[in-house]
C-alpha cells in the first residue's frame, strides 16, 4: 500500500500540483483517501522544492493552505530552529533532504502559524528517486511535540522551583509513605532524602497529633485541599517546629487520586514575631491606659498605685514598689508609698531602705540601675547589720530601679522591681518603666499643683465669704443713713441729686457683695433654695416691669404663647436669674433701644429667651462666659462687672434641673435662654 502511495506522490498528481489537499490517482483512491485523513501531517515537494500535495493534518498544523508552484519546502508561515532562532526556508530539513539526497531523522524545528501560534515539530523528510536513482521529490512527516515540550518545560520549571523553594515540598502515598523530599525539607527537618524516602510521614508528627494525619488523608481521599493548617511537627531529634501546611491531592492521567503533595513552611520566626508583636500591643495598650489614667487623675495615691501595678505587670517582676524620696531625721530612710505583688508587711517589718550603695543612685537621680544578679553586684551587702538581704525578706536576684524625676529636676522617688530568678529584666523593660515614670512625674507634679491650687482656692473662697459678710453690715448701715438724709432734704435742695447717686452706687455695691456671697455659697455647697409653686409668666412680667421702671434707654417687649406656666422653684432665685439676664441684655447693647423676651413651653419644660441687639459674643467665648469671674476682653474694657452674674445664674438653673445657654454672633446680638421643668 505504501509503495502505491509513493507511486502516486512521485507521479506528481495533477490535483496535488494544483495545491489540492486531497491526493488521488489511478486505482489507489481508497489508499489516497486514507492517507489524506491520517492524523499525522504529511506533505510532498517536487525536486525543486515546490509543495505538490499535503494532507489535512498538515494544513491544520500550518494554519494555512499552501499555494502550488509558490510555496517552497514548507507550508508554515515562518520557521525557527529548536533554540528559537529564525531559519531560512532553504535551510529547512526538507530543503536539505532534497539538496543532499538524504533522509533526515526527527530534526526539531519550530514553526509559526499566521495567527502567531508557535508549534514545536519533529521533521522526517525522505527524498524520492525514480528507477534511475534520480531525485524526483520528497515526502516529509511532521510530528507535533508542542505539548510534550510544554510538559518538559513545565516539569523542569517545577523541579527548579521545588529545589529552590524555602518551603519543604514532600509527596506521599495515600498510606502516608514519603515518595519525594526536596532540599528545603532536608534543611527544615534535618533528614536527608535517602533517610526520608519510603518512610512513613508520621516520623515527623508528635504522638499527640497523629490524629491530624488521619484527618488530612481523609480529606485528600475525598479530593479536598487543606490550606494554611498551622500545627507542630518534629525535626530530627524530636525538635518541635511550628509549621504551616498546605496539602493537595495528586492525580494520575485518569484523574484518580494516588497521593498527596505537602508544602510545609517553617513559621518559627513568624510565631516569635507574632508573640513579640502581641506582647508589644498588649504593653502598648496597658501603657496607653495607664498614661490616660494618670494624666486625668489628680489623686497622688491613685496615680502611684496604678503606675506601680502596671509596671510590675509589664516587667514580669516578682514585686514592684514606689518609695518616696523622703529621709528621716538622720537623713537616711525613704518612705514606702505603693506596693504591687507582695504584702506590705514584707517590707515594713524590715524597715525602709537606707542610703546604701545600691539605692543611692536611684534617689540621687543618677539614672536607671539594672542588674541580672544583685547578689553578685559589688555594691551589694556593704551595710550593717544585714550585710545583704535580711533574713525572711522577699528573695531578690534580678533588680531594676528607675528614678521618678519632676520637671524641675527634683527626684520625687523611685520605682523598684525584684525577681527571685536572675536575668529577668531587659533593656526594653528599662524603656517601658522609664516612659511610665516620666508620665507619672508629670502627673505627680500636676496633682501636687492641683492640691496647692485647691488649698489656695479654699482660702480665697473663705476670704471672699468672710469679706462679703463683713462688708454687708457697713453697706447696709450706709444705705440706711443715706436714705434718712434723702428724706430730710427738700426736693429743691442741690444735694438731693448727689444723695440719690450715692444711694444708687451703694445699691450696686450691695448687689455685688450679694453676688460674691452667692459665689461663696455655691463653692461651699451651701446656697439655699426655698421651693414654691408659682406662675413663671407672671414672674417674668414682674421682673420686666421692675427693670423697665429703672431704665430709660431700652424698651423691653414680652411675647408669650402661654397664659400660665406653673413651675416649682425658688421664686427669689428665679427672679434673680431673669433680672440678671435682662440687665446684661441692656448693658451689652448700648447702641440699641430694645430687648425682646419670649416665654414658651418646650415639651415638659418652660423656656424663657432674652434677645438683645448688641455687641454679640464670638464662638470661642460662648462656653466660657458661664465660668466664674470670666469676662470677654473686647466687651469688658468699657463695661463694668465682675463676671459672676452668669456663673450664678447657670448654677441656679442647673440646681433646678434645667439648662442655660447662649446663641450669639458678633455685632448681631445674643439670645440667652433657659429651661426648667413645668409642674405636670
Amino acid at each position: 500500500m505504501l509503495n502505491s502511495i509513493m507511486t502516486n506522490i512521485n507521479a506528481g498528481d495533477v490535483n496535488a500540483a494544483k495545491g489540492n489537499s486531497i491526493l488521488s490517482g489511478g486505482n489507489d483512491e481508497p489508499v489516497v483517501k486514507f492517507f489524506n485523513n491520517l492524523p499525522v501531517a504529511i506533505y510532498t515537494c517536487d525536486k525543486n522544492g515546490y509543495i505538490t500535495s499535503c494532507n489535512k493534518a498538515a494544513e491544520k498544523l500550518w494554519g494555512r493552505k499552501p499555494e502550488s508552484e509558490k510555496d517552497l519546502w514548507c507550508g508554515s508561515w515562518k520557521i525557527f530552529d529548536s533554540g528559537g532562532k529564525s531559519m531560512r526556508a532553504e535551510n529547512s530539513p526538507m530543503a536539505r533532504a532534497l539538496k543532499e539526497g538524504i533522509a533526515i531523522e526527527g530534526e526539531e524545528i519550530i514553526i509559526q502559524r499566521p495567527d502567531g501560534k508557535m508549534v514545536n515539530v519533529l521533521s522526517y523528510p525522505v527524498p524520492l528517486f525514480d528507477a534511475n536513482g534520480i531525485i524526483t521529490g520528497a515526502v516529509n512527516t511532521l510530528i507535533d511535540i508542542t505539548e510534550q515540550r510544554k510538559g518538559e518545560s513545565k516539569e523542569a520549571m517545577m523541579t527548579a522551583i521545588i529545589e529552590s523553594s524555602d518551603d519543604a515540598i514532600i509527596s506521599k502515598t495515600l498510606e502516608g509513605i514519603i515518595t519525594s523530599w526536596n532540599s528545603a525539607a532536608e534543611r527544615i527537618f534535618g533528614y536527608t532524602e535517602k533517610e526520608a524516602i519510603a518512610r512513613p510521614i508520621t516520623m515527623l508528627i508528635p504522638t499527640n497529633r497523629l490524629a491530624e494525619e488521619q484527618l488530612i488523608l481523609s480529606k485528600i481521599r475525598n479530593g479536598e485541599k487543606v490550606e494554611h493548617y498551622e500545627t507542630i511537627r518534629f525535626a530530627k531529634g524530636e525538635v518541635e517546629i511550628p509549621v504551616s501546611l498546605t496539602i493537595s491531592p495528586i492525580k494520575d492521567v485518569n484523574g484518580r487520586i494516588i497521593g498527596a503533595s505537602k508544602i510545609a513552611r517553617n513559621i518559627s520566626r513568624q510565631k516569635i514575631a507574632e508573640d513579640k508583636l502581641q506582647r508589644y500591643a498588649e504593653n502598648l495598650e496597658i501603657m496607653n491606659a495607664v498614661g490616660k489614667a494618670v494624666s486625668i487623675s489628680l489623686n497622688i495615691e491613685e496615680i502611684l498605685q496604678q503606675v506601680t501595678d502596671v509596671t510590675t505587670q509589664l516587667t514580669g517582676a516578682g514585686f514592684g514598689a514606689f518609695f518616696y524620696n523622703k529621709v528621716d531625721e538622720e537623713g537616711e530612710s525613704y518612705t514606702l508609698y505603693a506596693l504591687s505583688g507582695a504584702p506590705r508587711e514584707a517590707f515594713e517589718k524590715f524597715g525602709m531602705p537606707r542610703n546604701t550603695a545600691v539605692f543611692a543612685p536611684t534617689f540621687n537621680g543618677e539614672g536607671i540601675v539594672r542588674v541580672d544578679d544583685i547578689t553578685k553586684d559589688p555594691r551589694y551587702g556593704k551595710n550593717h547589720p544585714h550585710n545583704g538581704m535580711p533574713k525572711g525578706h522577699l528573695p531578690v536576684v534580678s533588680y531594676l530601679a528607675v528614678p521618678v524625676v519632676s520637671k524641675s529636676g527634683v527626684v520625687i522617688g523611685g520605682l523598684f522591681y525584684g525577681h527571685p530568678e536572675p536575668g529577668k529584666f531587659t533593656k526594653d523593660h528599662e524603656k517601658i518603666v522609664e516612659g511610665v515614670a516620666i508620665q507619672a512625674a508629670t502627673s505627680l507634679d500636676n496633682a501636687q499643683l492641683y492640691e496647692e491650687i485647691r488649698r489656695l482656692n479654699a482660702k480665697k473662697d473663705e476670704f471672699i465669704g468672710l469679706a462679703s459678710h463683713e462688708l454687708k453690715t457697713p453697706i447696709t448701715s450706709l444705705s440706711g443713713y443715706l436714705q434718712i438724709i434723702d428724706r430730710g432734704l427738700a426736693e429743691n435742695d442741690r444735694n438731693k441729686g448727689f444723695i440719690k447717686k450715692a444711694l444708687l452706687q451703694t445699691n450696686k455695691l450691695a448687689d455685688l457683695i450679694s453676688d460674691l456671697l452667692d459665689v461663696s455659697k455655691i463653692e461651699t455647697g451651701t446656697l439655699p433654695l426655698s421651693y414654691a409653686t408659682f406662675d413663671l409668666v407672671q414672674l417674668v412680667n414682674e421682673a420686666i416691669e421692675l427693670l423697665q421702671y429703672s431704665t430709660k434707654t431700652h424698651r423691653i417687649l414680652l411675647n408669650s404663647d402661654a397664659d400660665k406656666l406653673i413651675i416649682s422653684a425658688d421664686k427669689q432665685r428665679m427672679e434673680q436669674v431673669i433680672i440678671n439676664l435682662l440687665s446684661n441684655a441692656i448693658k451689652y447693647s448700648p447702641d440699641a433701644d430694645m430687648v425682646k423676651v419670649t416665654v414658651s413651653k418646650a415639651r415638659d419644660n418652660a423656656r424663657v429667651s432674652i434677645r438683645d441687639f448688641g455687641l454679640g459674643i464670638s464662638k470661642e467665648h460662648q462656653e466660657r462666659i458661664f465660668s466664674r469671674f470670666y469676662r470677654v476682653d473686647e466687651l469688658a474694657a468699657h463695661i463694668s462687672g465682675l463676671g459672676i452674674g452668669l456663673y450664678i445664674s447657670k448654677e441656679i438653673i442647673t440646681r433646678h434641673n434645667g439648662k442655660l445657654w447662649v446663641e450669639s454672633e458678633p455685632e448681631k446680638g445674643s439670645v440667652f435662654s433657659f429651661e426648667i421643668p413645668v409642674v405636670q
